[in-house]
C-alpha cells in the first residue's frame, strides 16, 4: 500500500517538488495552496503556481483562507496522511496539526538553516552578498524554521546571481532529492540534526520601499539590493519626479559624486566607484536594454538621481 502524502505549498519554487512527487509511487492525497488573489489592476483571481499545476494532475486542492481551523484539522485527520511535505506554503502552521502524520510536517526551506529563517531567505542572502546558500529539509516543528535538520544542499551565489534565478536553482534541487529522502524517512534511515539556535539569523519578508536605491551605499552593495529584489519587487530610483527599476546592472570602475550621472552611458556614482546599467524600465513602460532606454532619454551629466 503506498505511503499517503499531504502537500503543502504556493508559489513556482514550490512546483518541481510537487510534479516529482506525482511522478513517484507515492500517493498525494490532497494539495494545499493559498487561495486565489485578485491581481493588482482590476478584480481578475490569479490562481497561484500550485494551484494551476495540482489542477493539471487531477489532484485534490484544498485552500483555505486560514489553515489552522477545526474544519482543516479534522480534515487532516481523517485523511491520516504518513507525511506532509511544505513548501514554501505561506501559513503557519499550528502545533496541533504537527502530530497527525506519522513521520511529521517536512519543510524544504531555501537557504543553509539556522541562517535566513522566515519568509524571504533567497532575497535577504544575495542583499547581504552572502556567496553561498542552498536548501535545508527539516522537520516542522512550533517556532519558525528552528525544527532539526536532515539535509543540506549547498550552491554558491555568483554576482551577477538574482533572487529569481538562485530560485529556480534551488526548486530544482528540491525536487531532485525529495524522493531520496523520503525513501531514508520510511526506511528509518534519516537523522535529524537540531540546529545551533544562538547562530539564527531572520529573512523578514520584502516590502516594496525596501526596492528605493541609496547610492550612498557601495556598488557592491547596491548591486546586490538589484539583483536580491529581482524579479520582486524590484529597485528603483527617482530621476526629475519619474521612477525607473533597475532589472540588470555591473559595478564600473569610474568615480565622481554620489547619485551623479557621470556620463553619456548613464553611469551613475556610489559611494565608491559606479553602477553601469544594462536593463532599465521607466514606471508604466516595459523593460529595455540600456542602449534603446537612451534614445527616448534627455538627461544632462551632473544630473542628480534620487
Amino acid at each position: 500500500m503506498p505511503y499517503k502524502i499531504i502537500f503543502m505549498g504556493t508559489p513556482q519554487f514550490s512546483v518541481p517538488v510537487l510534479e516529482t512527487l506525482a511522478k513517484s509511487s507515492y500517493k498525494i492525497s490532497c494539495v494545499y495552496t493559498q487561495s486565489p488573489k485578485k491581481s493588482n489592476r482590476g478584480q481578475k483571481l490569479n490562481s497561484s503556481p500550485i494551484q494551476n499545476s495540482a489542477e493539471n494532475l487531477n489532484l485534490v486542492i484544498r485552500n483555505p483562507n486560514n489553515l489552522n481551523t477545526d474544519q482543516e484539522l479534522k480534515f487532516l485527520k481523517e485523511v491520516k496522511p504518513d507525511i506532509v511535505i511544505v513548501v514554501a506554503y505561506g501559513q503557519l502552521i499550528s502545533k496541533k496539526f504537527l502530530d497527525i502524520p506519522t513521520k511529521g510536517f517536512i519543510n524544504i526551506h531555501a537557504s543553509l538553516l539556522p541562517k535566513w529563517r522566515g519568509a524571504a531567505p533567497i532575497q535577504r542572502a544575495i542583499m547581504n552578498l552572502d556567496i553561498q546558500t542552498g536548501i535545508s529539509i527539516m522537520k516542522i516543528t512550533e517556532e519558525l524554521d528552528s525544527g532539526p535538520v536532515m539535509k543540506k544542499i549547498k550552491i554558491d551565489i555568483s554576482p551577477s546571481d538574482t533572487s529569481g534565478a538562485i530560485s529556480e536553482k534551488l526548486s530544482k534541487i528540491g525536487s531532485k532529492y525529495i524522493i531520496e529522502v523520503l525513501a531514508d524517512i520510511f526506511n528509518e534511515k534519516n537523522k535529524f540534526i537540531e540546529q545551533d539556535h544562538n547562530n539564527a539569523t531572520y529573512a523578514k519578508k520584502i516590502k516594496k520601499n525596501e526596492g528605493k536605491i541609496d547610492w550612498e551605499e557601495s556598488a557592491k552593495k547596491i548591486i546586490g539590493k538589484i539583483n536580491g529584489l529581482n524579479p520582486y519587487p524590484g529597485a528603483w530610483f527617482e530621476y526629475k519626479k519619474i521612477r525607473y527599476k533597475i532589472w540588470k546592472a555591473s559595478i564600473f570602475d569610474k568615480t565622481g559624486n554620489v547619485g551623479a550621472i557621470l556620463d553619456n552611458n548613464f553611469i551613475i556614482g556610489c559611494k565608491d566607484k559606479s553602477i553601469k546599467i544594462d536593463e532599465i524600465q521607466r514606471e508604466g513602460k516595459n523593460k529595455l536594454l540600456l542602449k534603446n532606454f537612451l534614445l527616448g532619454m534627455n538627461f544632462k551629466i551632473g544630473d542628480v538621481v534620487e
